[in-house]
């Protein structure tokens, strides 16, 4: 007789939440007992704040387990409830020494989160909290020759560049330029004068655009060959649409590398006028929107709540499918009309009638 093998043994695992509870579900009830306790999803909690300039706040938040870290430069989305809605925006945190986030957030007028976040946020509140992205981010062992240009909040990915720079004892040679328009508008100054002062190869370059005294120029007329031969230099550029837009102007084919990030759109002139039908294919909705608006901006004034975050074409969460139709770039003017593909609302407006995937 030939003996039968016994089939082995199947130990159960533990059991896990996820097998018998819905995420939603198990988020709601463990949030009732610590605000970071979730399944799966990245959250922070705010634990400090201070006031970085006249009109600027940094906050301290500390994310759970679940956000897996990120690279000097980056971004990350924070998902803020106000006044009974989740508002999603972007911002370029600091990692602290502790594994805090530090994000600087200027109050803008008329900006839900910007002004609940500068004066409303309270210590122990909690955010979602999206996982890093972006690509203006440096190789200290590369960056030989840095030119970092920031206007406004624009500061902050570049600060992170700079603590990262800083630990690596500084290897190359960096210029900041730092716009802000008076000088109690600056964040930071203390800090980047402290690392000029302890890196004799980084300059930092104050420029005040409405300094009573000496009134420094904006970005397209700034002399940038008092900085020596930028060639070879590595630029990088984050700011407002228009200060971006400027800046490439100026350097763009005379540096060896340009890396930009706006974090408000520029406007493009009304080139288009008039309405469009857009078919909301799985809601089955039909909607009259206006041509010469990004898609994200016209399906909010309907009353949609598309999923979004950064807003100025960088993160990804807001886009869909689009079966058909012709878009416009808002960023650049240029017109896309394969069907089939994917589309982002927040720097897109529609040019012809579309069916949008959503």
């Amino acid at each position: 007789m030939s003996a039968h093998p016994r089939p082995p043994i199947r130990r159960r695992n533990p059991i896990s939440p996820r097998h018998w509870v819905s995420e939603e579900l198990f988020d709601f009830w463990a949030g009732r007992l610590h605000p970071l306790w979730t399944l799966r999803r990245a959250r922070a909690r705010l634990v400090a704040r201070e006031q970085a300039s006249a009109d600027a706040v940094t906050l301290v938040l500390r994310p759970n387990r679940h956000f897996r870290g990120m690279q000097p430069g980056q971004h990350v989305t924070l998902g803020v409830d106000v006044d009974g809605r989740r508002l999603s925006r972007s911002y370029s945190p600091t990692r602290l020494a502790d594994g805090t986030l530090a994000i600087t957030v200027k109050a803008i007028k008329g900006g839900k989160v910007s002004q609940h976040l500068a004066h409303h946020a309270v210590i122990g509140e909690a955010f979602e909290l999206g996982q890093a992205f972006g690509e203006m981010t440096v190789d200290p062992r590369q960056a030989q020759r840095l030119l970092l240009l920031a206007a406004g909040s624009g500061i902050t990915p570049m600060r992170a560049l700079l603590r990262q720079l800083d630990a690596a004892g500084m290897p190359g040679t960096v210029d900041l330029v730092y716009w802000a328009r008076r000088r109690e508008e600056l964040c930071f100054a203390d800090e980047l004068a402290a690392l000029a002062a302890r890196h004799p190869n980084l300059r930092v370059h104050l420029a005040l655009t409405r300094d009573p005294h000496a009134a420094s120029p904006r970005v397209d007329a700034y002399a940038f060959h008092a900085l020596g031969d930028l060639r070879a230099a590595q630029v990088l550029v984050c700011g407002p649409g228009g200060f971006v837009d400027a800046a490439r102007a100026r350097l763009q084919g005379s540096v060896a590398a340009l890396q930009f990030e706006a974090f408000t759109p520029p406007l493009l002139p009304d080139a288009e006028t008039g309405t469009v039908q857009v078919e909301l294919r799985r809601s089955g909705r039909t909607l009259t929107l206006p041509r010469g608006t990004s898609l994200l901006q016209a399906l909010e004034a309907e009353g949609l709540r598309p999923a979004s975050g950064c807003r100025m074409g960088i993160c990804n969460t807001c886009v869909c499918g689009k079966a058909s139709g012709v878009t416009r770039h808002t960023l650049t003017g240029d017109y896309a009309d394969e069907p089939a593909t994917q589309v982002k609302l927040c720097v897109n407006s529609a040019s012809t009638d579309l069916i949008l995937e959503l």
